[in-house]
């Protein structure tokens, strides 16, 4: 651990992987207590020497530095004293002329839990926030159904098999199974014998007995009611945004799913998925054949096969759940994910809680990858320009949550700061500092998943972000905003954005094109200069004198009420967030030509020269939207106007969400 990851550690204070003690001369009784919920839930590290009072640290040093290790160390190692030798990571730092002993106690294995104290199970502890917590009974029992060696779905039941499946589950499943490459060898087989070659059924004492995953999976409905008390999954429709409807909000619209997982399996994507999926559909280039699956349908399978498959079922208390709102949608489990949330995402086996189950969906071509195939969720939701899922593999309740969140991650106001901040970023690069705008600070993980790339490329973006003084090193593995990017946001943060009734009229055309005549609304925009300077009484109002060029009238002053409320600001690598006006939109749409001012004013219907340069295209010029093709001169008779590279990535974003909107001319 190096000196800046020490200050980083100490800053931290007291949270669910770091707890101080004073320990000076000996060890406290609790820090064992602080062992046994780290290695029970997701590691962490013990701080000695610290004095903690409330939110305040006093760094006081540990005045006996050897006794105090050799007793913690040695008390580790101690069959009466904590129920498994633990191997802790040991450091010795000094701070500001003190010692601080740093141990990091890491999870340990599923097997291994719970670690409990003193030779009594019921002194386990797990970690909640910055606390340490005894286990309950069900939470002791949870983690020695998961520590056992026999898994859960692989056990057998003394139940009858003439009575215990329901066929037409079967037939669905053999016919799915049938359907794969190179699946045909067990067609002629009885529904037993391919049970039994799936490895759903067991011979034991001379009979053969079906295990839980066969009943799970295939059971009819008094079977699997007996085995599992509970609904599989509760399915959940808002009309409101999360944030909103988490305040009380009913759900409107309901599915409780309370059989075998194929039936389930079938209900969730025949009768739930068809009523929340978007429902765009394309045509091939080349076959000219519609194509009707939903863009999310990938993301959306394999969240759903997770919930079905990775769920823990011995568990009858709670019940899976997917929550769909407006703004995302949230699948919920009873149980873990048995690996970190890092290794989740790496490629490779998983070490499962249901390996029958997982084996039997991938069988059918359900899941794309083994695990938890969060790689497949994490791809798909990229592809169609999100940002990334959010995971909570919550150790300590043992739930596991995932949240597809329908949020661009780069957004036209994105492109546009970049734009105008003279970036040229590759598209891994734009993905990755648009993440870092949104959450502050990112992990090498995280830009990894934003750009799908290997580690040693993300590292590149990362390094290259930095060096461009986007990004600072936080501390190993994370980066943060920079610093006066931060500031900037910050800024941004406490502006409330202006009212769209304050912006424009009922036509949606900006307000400011329009000023009073004696209580009449006179329509400027679509008036020409000579009609103007015909009108004295326009030609003394704020708003003409706002679009009229400096050789005509004297200057606006800069506190116009324009200025304030429509003016779109031009300063975009500061506080500001550039918002594109629909005239705006139609001269981006016009401009991967080059086009004359002329032009775009018959483009856009305006007849007021200096009034559409002044408030449509001046903004797109300070952007760096737009150009000139002859900036030297820029009132040369042959000017013309261009998108940029930032503007033709604007654009291309415009048209993949509003394809409508791309034919020049239109609107």
């Amino acid at each position: 651990m190096t000196r800046e990851e020490l200050t980083a550690l100490l800053k931290s204070h007291e949270w669910r992987d770091v707890e101080f003690k004073e320990a000076q001369r000996a060890v406290p009784s609790r820090a064992y207590e602080t062992v046994s919920a780290f290695a029970n839930t997701e590691g962490g590290h013990l701080v000695f020497g610290v004095r903690q009072n409330g939110q305040d640290i006093e760094i006081v040093g540990v005045l006996d530095v050897d006794k105090v290790q050799n007793e913690f160390l040695s008390a580790l190692r101690q069959k009466d004293k904590i129920s498994l030798v633990m191997e802790v990571g040991e450091e010795l730092h000094n701070l500001q002329g003190a010692d601080l002993l740093i141990f990091h106690v890491p999870e340990v294995h599923r097997s291994d839990k719970p670690v409990y104290l003193n030779r009594d199970i019921r002194r386990s502890f797990v970690r909640s926030g910055g606390s340490n917590v005894r286990c309950s009974e069900s939470e002791r029992n949870r983690f020695l159904m998961d520590a056992a060696i026999e898994r859960y779905d692989g056990q057998a039941l003394e139940l009858n098999l003439q009575t215990a499946f329901d066929a037409e589950s079967i037939k669905w499943y053999r016919a799915m199974y049938e359907g794969q490459p190179g699946n045909r060898s067990y067609a002629s087989l009885s529904d037993e014998d391919f049970l039994e070659q799936m490895g759903l059924l067991v011979e034991y004492a001379g009979d053969r007995l079906p295990t839980r995953a066969a009943i799970l999976l295939f059971g009819t409905n008094p079977k699997f009611r007996q085995l599992l008390s509970r609904p599989v999954v509760d399915c959940q429709r808002y009309r409101s945004r999360r944030e909103m409807a988490d305040t009380g909000e009913r759900w409107f619209d309901r599915l409780v799913l309370e059989e075998n997982l194929i039936r389930t399996w079938r209900a969730l994507m025949d009768d739930w998925y068809s009523k929340v999926a978007e429902h765009p559909f394309g045509v091939d280039a080349a076959t000219l054949q519609r194509n009707d699956t939903p863009p999310d349908n990938l993301a959306y399978r394999e969240a759903t096969v997770n919930m079905v498959v990775h769920q823990d079922y011995a568990e009858q208390g709670r019940k899976a759940v997917i929550r769909h709102y407006p703004d995302q949608t949230v699948f919920w489990n009873p149980g873990d994910a048995f690996a970190t949330d890092i290794d989740l995402l790496e490629p490779g086996e998983k070490e499962v809680r249901n390996p029958k189950l997982a084996l039997a969906f991938r069988r059918i071509g359900l899941s794309e990858n083994a695990g938890w195939g969060l790689r497949d969720v994490f791809r798909n939701w990229q592809q169609l320009g999100n940002v990334p899922p959010s995971i909570a593999n919550d150790k300590q309740s043992k739930s596991f949550e995932l949240a597809l969140v329908k949020e661009e991650l780069v957004s036209e106001q994105q492109l546009a700061r970049q734009a105008s901040m003279g970036l040229r970023l590759t598209d891994a690069q734009t993905r990755a500092f648009a993440f870092a705008c949104r959450e502050r600070e990112v992990g090498l993980v995280q830009i990894k998943v934003v750009t799908d790339l290997p580690r040693p490329e993300a590292v590149a973006v990362a390094t290259e972000l930095v060096e461009q003084a986007l990004l600072e090193e936080a501390r190993p593995g994370y980066y943060r905003l920079a610093a006066h990017l931060r500031e900037q946001l910050a800024a941004t943060d406490q502006v409330a954005p202006a009212m769209p009734d304050l912006v424009t009229d009922p036509t949606g055309r900006p307000k400011a094109d329009l000023v009073t005549d004696g209580g009449d609304q006179v329509d400027i925009g679509n008036m020409s200069t000579a009609q103007v300077a015909q009108r004295p009484d326009l030609m003394s109002t704020e708003h003409v004198q706002a679009g009229i060029d400096t050789d005509q009238v004297t200057p606006a002053k800069p506190d116009l009420t324009t200025d304030q409320v429509s003016r779109p600001k031009t300063d975009l690598a500061t506080d500001q967030v550039f918002e594109l006006s629909d005239q705006q939109r139609r001269i981006m749409a016009a401009c991967d030509t080059s086009k004359s001012l002329t032009e775009l004013m018959a483009l856009t219907g305006l007849k007021h020269r200096s009034f559409f340069r002044s408030r449509h295209l001046k903004p797109l010029l300070a952007a760096n939207i737009v150009r000139m093709t002859n900036p030297n001169h820029p009132n040369a008779a042959n000017q013309r106007y261009i998108l940029t590279e930032a503007g033709l990535k604007l654009r291309a974003m415009h048209l993949e969400t509003r394809p409508e909107e791309g034919q020049h001319g239109q609107g």
